[in-house]
């Protein structure tokens, strides 16, 4: 052990070569990354954003007795949260020499240790999280959501974004995902008031009785604009509305001026936002980003919790491919179904896949992969050569 790693405090661990109390310390970290491009070729969001390529990073954690977990974090692009892929992977790369030796089967243990290296970057460390959820699974030879709540339904609704556009593009594309199967929108708004109103109206009037359609600013407008959409939106039938402006003080005051369900997504990043949010009667629902919150371990705990206030919750990420969507499927299996209104499958939603495009949606729904951990088979291949590297003795952040 190095002389930096002794200063990381020892978290007690239960011995036992087997179950929940296994130990499997960390041998190795390698990070990669690999690109991935948007199928629709240009997804577009408010304030001009316009993606069609994303830098995903990928965490393999390799123990000393030959167990292998894969973690995934890609942010959507540099200027929609405090995220980038060149920040996640420094993160990283300041974390895999404190961690090696630590035990990975002990998801909660490697947090609190990479939160005393490094403050902040949980978008960073849901990767570092989730591979050692997927260890967790592979020593125990359940999947992870057998660990974070038990399997609770079989499959559950995904749903599909829509990118920016006029009424007719937006209300077309709707027509075309309801015909594959696909009754849960999300449409992307944040434009001029007027113009999101009619965007919405278009597409509200060709949705079923079983359709669900949540417009999403992305924090794409001021607080005058939000307040004017929300009033011109306000009662069209069925329609949820989804994180109005870039603050939570903000969104506060437009829940004031609407009748129409709030969800929140952006500004809820821990337990204490939550409960703020609950306290203040801000929202009626929480989209929950794995990486936003910093990885399964912390997703879990605000899923349960908003489950127990009433809470909808719909389960998503910010953007990935097969490891991404794996992670979600998993939180989204051990979500009531009763609160479980939506969940997003993003490796439809990208040509490149690692993992054998699993799991693979059907149909406008989704299952959690029943085999150990993630349940997913990742190809080295597909990822390259890794940029960096960390075991016992090395620390090669040159590969």
């Amino acid at each position: 052990m190095t002389s930096s790693q002794s200063e990381i405090p020892v978290f007690p661990d239960i011995e036992p070569t087997h179950g929940y109390g296994a130990s499997s310390p960390i041998a190795r970290i390698d990070l990669y990354s690999y690109e991935l491009s948007y199928v629709g070729g240009k997804y577009v969001m408010s304030g001009g954003r316009v993606v069609t390529t994303l830098q995903s990073t990928v965490v393999k954690v390799t123990t000393i007795d030959g167990a292998v977990g894969y973690g995934e974090t890609c942010p959507l692009g540099s200027n929609y949260l405090p995220a980038h892929a060149s920040g996640a992977r420094a993160a990283l790369a300041e974390l895999g020499p404190h961690l090696v030796g630590l035990n990975a089967a002990n998801p909660v243990a490697i947090a609190r240790a990479a939160d005393h290296v490094l403050l902040g970057h949980g978008y960073a460390k849901s990767a570092l999280d989730v591979a050692c959820w997927d260890v967790l699974g592979q020593l125990t030879g359940r999947p992870i959501c057998d660990l974070i709540g038990g399997r609770q339904s079989g499959p559950f609704p995904l749903y599909v974004a829509v990118p920016l556009g006029t009424p007719e593009q937006m209300r077309d594309h709707v027509v075309q995902l309801q015909q594959a199967g696909i009754h849960r929108f999300q449409l992307k708004l944040g434009g001029e008031p007027i113009d999101d109103a009619q965007r919405a109206r278009a597409v509200v009037e060709v949705a079923g009785p079983d359709d669900v359609v949540i417009g999403d600013a992305n924090c794409g407008w001021n607080l005058r604009q939000a307040i004017t959409a929300a009033r011109l939106m306000d009662g069209l039938p069925g329609l949820l509305l989804e994180q109005p402006c870039a603050t939570y003080e903000e969104c506060v005051r437009v829940r004031e001026h609407t009748s129409l369900p709030m969800i929140l997504d952006e500004v809820i990043t821990d337990l204490p936002t939550l409960l703020r949010a609950w306290e203040d009667k801000a929202m009626e629902g929480l989209n929950l980003k794995i990486n936003r919150v910093g990885g399964l371990t912390q997703a879990r705990l605000m899923r349960d919790v908003a489950q127990q206030l009433g809470m909808t919750v719909n389960v998503e990420d910010a953007w990935g491919g097969d490891l991404t969507t794996a992670a979600v499927s998993h939180l989204a299996a051990s979500t009531s179904p009763e609160a479980l209104v939506m969940v997003s499958f993003m490796n439809d939603w990208t040509n490149e896949h690692v993992a054998g495009y699993e799991p693979r949606s059907v149909h406008g729904w989704g299952e959690a992969p029943t085999r150990p951990g993630l349940g997913v088979e990742v190809d080295d291949a597909l990822l390259g050569a890794p940029f960096a590297s960390f075991g016992a003795g090395e620390a090669d952040a040159g590969r």
